[in-house]
């Protein structure tokens, strides 16, 4: 219970969870559908998810760059 302004009210958080991963643009929408599957509850809290590209990507122990270093 949470007071404000004289008014008690109830705050119900919803837990949240962060997951970043990188991987190529073939598998993308695939990524998204299994995520949409897995996530979806038609409730407040479902989540969004959020596209960006990467540049590039480079695996410091072998130097490797580009899809070969994921």
């Amino acid at each position: 219970m949470e007071l404000y302004r004289g008014a008690e009210y109830t705050v119900n958080f919803v837990p949240k969870l962060h997951i970043m991963t990188v991987l190529p643009d073939d598998l993308a929408q695939k990524a998204v559908d299994a995520i949409q599957r897995a996530a979806f509850t038609g409730k407040i809290g479902d989540g969004k998810i959020f596209l960006s590209k990467i540049d590039e990507a480079v695996r410091i122990r072998t130097k490797e760059t580009g899809s070969e270093a994921l």
